[in-house]
């Protein structure tokens, strides 16, 4: 049965391509611990068309359209494309066929993030871990191969309608041969575009995913922390609750979950009581009251080039007072200087033209930026982000950030 994971609707062989049950994996690539994460080896969406999806990324955020897999290349059942930039891949999925899972829930909760796939050692040993720790399986372990190399996929669910897909590669398919823009996986072609060299030309400087969000029930939190915990044998990075993040008229809370070498980041986000309607519950209700991924955040190393590369092709971002920044300056540099910490080097009216909120710790600094929802629902959106020894997500910025996103969710509507 497919159940929302790459290399879908699986069937004996592919043209030439073998398809296996067991990884086979060399001995130097056995990790001691099955749960060691390697990196994040894709981000994949469902969307309602993934040709249309992969230009809109393309033009408003420089990612590369670099690969695909549809009609052309024998995949009768959906159509994927690979963006890249930097250390992030992006794999759009549509369904070609009424029968295909992704269409159902594209129905149910529009253009979103189905799975955070994760790159391992072994991904069958990784699955058998995780659901021997708890997990639900989504797919069982699977391998594509040719002469080049193997790809093998095993899907565990999480919260909601999102999963995670343990991936190893060998030969040709892994991960170092992939960033150099080796095939993504047996059936994928290279794909060339005008929006590639224009993207080359003109980057936009994006290099990673720095953490991805989640949105859960009411109530939920900590059930989802303790899955983490259990399954995923994460530990809780970062905690706020309602004091932390609250407004006159909404508040949330949250609990930051990472894996064992801090590499992967997921936070998790529940509603708190408020006189109005907080963001988590108008993604909710725009969800189908389904859990899901409410951002990811991509890192950058220079946020100003960056935002302003951003701006310049389109892309809406939130927006703050200026008192934001008649504030903010004191704050941050006392902060940095109580800490031994230089003051923050960027242009500040720089940072002010282009919007950019600014936090401290006692590690250092970070700047940050998020756009509007990317779609028509007001679920997915972005944020762009820089850390300069900071390794906290903004606490400082809570209520300006949720006093903007009111307003917006004003003009829908929704507060």
């Amino acid at each position: 049965m497919y159940c929302g994971t790459w290399a879908p609707f699986i069937r004996p062989r592919f043209g030439d391509i073998e398809v296996t049950t067991a990884a086979t994996q060399s001995s130097q690539q056995l990790a001691t611990d099955p749960l060691a994460l390697i990196d994040v080896d894709h981000v994949r969406f469902y969307v309602g068309n993934a040709k249309q999806a992969a230009y809109f990324y393309a033009h408003t955020f420089g990612f590369e359209i670099s690969q695909v897999a549809d009609l052309t290349t024998g995949s009768r059942e959906e159509a994927d494309y690979l963006l890249t930039q930097g250390n992030i891949r992006l794999l759009l999925t549509t369904p070609l066929t009424k029968d295909h899972p992704a269409a159902e829930e594209i129905k149910l909760y529009g253009d979103g993030v189905k799975d955070i796939a994760l790159t391992v050692f072994d991904a069958e040993k990784s699955w058998k871990a995780a659901v021997a720790n708890g997990a639900e399986s989504a797919q069982d372990p699977r391998t594509l191969s040719d002469e080049t190399g193997t790809v093998t996929v095993a899907s565990i669910k999480t919260y909601g309608r999102a999963i995670h897909t343990f991936v190893s590669r060998t030969g040709s398919y892994d991960l170092p041969s992939i960033k150099k823009g080796a095939p993504f996986m047996p059936t994928f072609k290279p794909i060339d575009s005008p929006v590639n060299e224009y993207n080359r030309k003109n980057p936009a400087g994006l290099k990673y995913v720095d953490h991805c969000v989640g949105n859960v029930e009411e109530g939920k939190m900590n059930y989802w922390v303790e899955w983490y915990e259990n399954v995923m044998e994460f530990k809780m990075f970062k905690h706020f609750d309602d004091a932390d993040i609250s407004t006159e008229y909404s508040a949330l809370m949250s609990k930051v979950m990472a894996s064992g070498n801090h590499l992967i980041k997921m936070p998790i986000n529940e509603p708190a009581e408020g006189k109005k309607k907080s963001q988590i519950l108008e993604y909710l209700e725009w969800h189908d009251m389904t859990p899901g991924v409410q951002h990811l955040a991509l890192r950058t190393d220079d946020e100003l080039a960056s935002v302003a590369a951003l701006r310049n092709r389109g892309v809406d971002f939130l927006s703050l007072p200026d008192t934001y920044y008649e504030q903010v300056w004191g704050r941050v540099n006392k902060m940095l200087t109580e800490n031994g910490h230089e003051p923050v080097k960027e242009d500040h009216e720089m940072i002010k033209d282009l919007g950019i909120l600014v936090d401290a710790d006692d590690e250092g600094y970070l700047l940050q930026l998020f756009t509007k929802p990317l779609q028509d629902r007001p679920t997915l959106f972005f944020e762009i982000i820089s850390r300069h020894g900071s390794q906290s997500f903004g606490k400082g910025n809570f209520k300006a950030l949720f006093e903007a996103l009111e307003l917006e969710q004003e003009r829908r509507g929704n507060l």
